[in-house]
């Protein structure tokens, strides 16, 4: 067929295009990519030495920073990606001041807050006060820590801010060496403040790179910061709460051992997925998303889905059975469970494929992924806490599948119904 063998060397073409004018990317992706691996293989070493119960404090004072984080961030970091390369040279040291100053202001008063309902907040949510002071403290850190890095990334400082998450990591697996091997410490606590020191030391280091103005705040940029931010946050706090809610309730109804085995059986894998995400997609597919034809990008996403979800479940499957030989002890090794868990993967990382390209179509796809959370998050979270409820570790696997599955359906059938009317209309 003539037609069809002249689109091949065209297709061709574009690809080696979409490449050579990429190319940048790759040294910037695989520093980083080798920053959160150490990161990652870090988290596994304190898994290993510190023993599953201190391991599942560790996650939990993690579980709720990342919940708390979403409101003390209110996704300004995600406006700065978007701000700072469009805004003039001069304008950019008053808008990293602006959103600074703001987060710093908002992350105090959270946190004041959080502290003074301590006595319901730690009722609810079954932890100490220690806990909650240590997840209020590690969520601050990585607020500052998160849009220090969106400083960087909207300056296109690429390649700086790889390297300093090089040095970062490699300093925060020195510590956690450190604490394990020489000073023998089996709990949580030194972990997790290493964690808060080493977020605040790229913080600063990053902020002094980025150069914001002192004294340029403006209260009425603010305003304009946080409205556009408005909706982002809104998905931010949705999604939060769905992929950080599994923990705190196995810490209502499981053993703290079963939350630290959880935590290597579903939070490893869905990590090193996030690395993918962040890393790859981030740096190189995300202005491709940004200009592509949008009812055509999701109908080649509905598409590629399934072969997603299929093919991160078997290299989950996969990764799974490297991790539990590193681990070993106290986290024996259930291939019906890991199973469980690449599947839950799977599905997960195929709907974080469609929020990422919704959330390149600017308020229209902002809108359509906020409907599909509100609409999915009530029986995703019915699902899931029923499920831990009913078989704890196990449960959490099969409830955290289900609950990706459900939002996975909702985010299909209504992106094919809105992207077909607008492609139509």
């Amino acid at each position: 067929m003539p037609g069809l063998s002249a689109a091949r060397p065209r297709a061709a073409g574009r690809a080696r295009g979409w490449l050579a004018a990429h190319r940048w990317a790759a040294g910037p992706t695989l520093v980083s990519t080798l920053a959160s691996g150490i990161a990652a293989a870090t988290t596994l070493v304190i898994a290993r030495g510190a023993g599953a119960a201190a391991f599942g404090h560790f996650t939990v004072v993690l579980s709720i920073a990342l919940i708390v984080t979403v409101g003390m961030l209110t996704s300004l970091h995600y406006v700065m990606l978007q701000e700072l390369p469009r805004a003039a040279p001069g304008e950019r040291p008053a808008l990293m001041a602006t959103a600074l100053l703001a987060t710093l202001a908002v992350s105090a008063a959270l946190a004041g807050l959080g502290l003074l309902a301590t006595p319901l907040l730690t009722a609810v949510l079954n932890v100490d006060t220690g806990t909650l002071a240590a997840g209020l403290a590690l969520a601050a850190s990585m607020t500052v820590n998160q849009l220090a890095e969106s400083f960087l990334r909207g300056l296109k400082r690429f390649a700086f801010v790889a390297w300093l998450k090089l040095a970062v990591a490699v300093c925060y697996l020195g510590a956690a060496g450190y604490c394990l091997l020489v000073l023998g410490v089996r709990e949580a606590g030194p972990y997790l403040a290493a964690l808060i020191v080493t977020n605040a030391v790229f913080a600063v280091v990053a902020v002094v790179a980025a150069g914001p103005r002192p004294g340029g705040w403006s209260g009425r940029l603010a305003v304009t910061l946080y409205r556009h931010g408005g909706w982002v946050t809104a998905i931010a706090a949705l999604t939060g709460v769905l992929f950080g809610v599994d923990v705190i309730f196995l810490n209502h109804w499981a053993a703290a051992a079963d939350v630290g085995v959880y935590s290597v059986y579903n939070g490893f894998p869905k990590r090193l997925m996030g690395v993918v995400f962040t890393d790859g997609i981030g740096l190189a597919l995300l202005p491709l998303m940004a200009t592509s034809d949008k009812p055509l990008l999701m109908r080649r996403i509905a598409r590629l889905a399934p072969l997603v979800a299929a093919g991160t479940a078997v290299f989950s499957f996969a990764a799974g059975l490297v991790f539990f030989l590193v681990m070993r002890g106290a986290y024996p090794y259930s291939p019906e469970l890991m199973a469980l868990s690449a599947l839950g993967i799977g599905v997960h990382t195929a709907f974080n494929l469609y929020s990422v390209a919704l959330s390149m179509d600017g308020l229209r796809g902002a809108k359509v992924l906020a409907g599909c959370l509100l609409a999915g998050t009530p029986p995703a979270l019915a699902v899931l806490a029923a499920c831990v409820r009913w078989q704890g570790l196990t449960g959490g696997l099969v409830g955290f599948a289900l609950a990706n599955l459900i939002l996975l359906a909702v985010v299909g059938a209504t992106t094919a119904r809105k992207y077909r009317s607008v492609r139509t209309s």
